[in-house]
């Protein structure tokens, strides 16, 4: 498993059973990453996120600029 800083939102879905995972630094993906648990659903969106990444560096293609979230305390 490669160590890449990237960021994965999981979240819920009632509609659909199981937990989503959003990937926002790659928003061309067509499939959501998904698992019946937050553990399943966690390590598919780690293998998109490599795979993603090998394809990338395959195609000489630069990675997408990681988005920064701030939060900022009210």
């Amino acid at each position: 498993m490669m160590n890449i800083p990237e960021r994965m939102v999981i979240e819920w879905s009632a509609e659909d059973n199981c937990y989503l995972v959003h990937l926002p630094n790659f928003p061309f993906q067509q499939f959501h990453p998904h698992g019946e648990t937050y553990e399943e659903a966690a390590k598919h969106g780690q293998e998109v996120i490599e795979s993603s990444i090998e394809w990338y560096q395959a195609e000489g293609k630069t990675l997408p600029i990681p988005k920064i979230v701030i939060n900022v305390a009210a």
